[in-house]
């Protein structure tokens, strides 16, 4: 698992935020890397769009209930097209299941938990039915305070919750590699599981699990998951996802469980 845990770490880190640290990318985000609608205030366009137009939003209409990702480049899938990140696997899965959910990738490279906190009242301007917050790992790549971190997550899930009463949450674990010291990664693992617990989230438990460490499953880079990758990752996150949309009512739609 420690191979796994510098994968996930380092993947996090690509990108410009504006916290101190390496930075890999352009820090373009998802959305616009694709020539999608990013992940705005505005409602939804009235009209269907092919996902050939938009990877992200097969079935918009101002009634469909939003999936919102807020992540770093492990979400924007950086490295390959927006339609082979995990959030357009899981909308593939939710259309082939006849689910009318929309799934939105507001994926940010390189960004810290710090960064997502900065830009979290414009995705909550528009309605959001679930919330899958994937972010922190770039804080542990670079050795930021871990009481910061978990004030950001912390912040995060209240304030979700102020501005969308009613929102459910799901938190994305991750891990940091031991150069930081036992102690350090040890505090870092804990957080996610910590505060999930006490906020009453559901819990991926390390959304890399079978993929980070693994080259045939990496780009050549060996730090972002190529196309078979992204597939396990979207597994790792519907394991969590299915059963909460299916409480949500979305079993009365269709079968949460189809996983073409």
């Amino acid at each position: 698992m420690i191979v796994g845990a510098v994968a996930v770490v380092v993947l996090a880190s690509c990108g410009n935020d504006a916290s101190r640290g390496p930075a890999l990318s352009d820090g373009t985000d998802a959305a616009s890397r694709s020539g999608a609608r990013a992940a705005t205030p505005q409602a939804p366009a009235p009209t269907p769009q092919t996902q050939g137009s938009n990877p992200y939003t097969l079935h918009p209409t101002p009634y469909t209930p939003r999936i919102v990702f807020l992540g770093t480049s492990l979400t924007a899938g950086l490295g390959l097209d927006p339609d082979q990140a995990f959030p357009a696997l899981i909308q593939r899965r939710l259309d082939a299941a006849h689910l009318p959910w929309q799934a939105v990738n507001a994926g940010v490279s390189g960004e810290t938990s710090a960064g997502a906190l900065r830009r979290l009242d414009a995705l909550l301007a528009a309605p959001v039915a679930v919330l899958v917050v994937e972010t922190g790992a770039n804080d542990g790549l670079r050795g930021l305070e871990l009481d910061s971190t978990h004030a950001n997550l912390e912040a995060i899930v209240r304030r979700a919750r102020a501005a969308r009463p009613g929102v459910r949450i799901v938190l994305a674990g991750m891990e940091v590699p031991p150069n930081l010291g036992p102690r350090y990664a040890a505090r870092f693992r804990a957080l996610f599981p910590e505060i999930a617990a006490r906020e009453r989230l559901a819990l991926i438990p390390f959304l890399l699990a079978g993929v980070g460490g693994v080259d045939t499953l990496n780009q050549p880079d060996g730090i972002h998951p190529n196309q078979a990758g992204e597939r396990i990752v979207a597994d790792n996150v519907w394991r969590v996802l299915a059963p909460l949309l299916a409480r949500e009512g979305g079993a009365a739609r269709g079968t949460v469980d189809a996983a073409p």
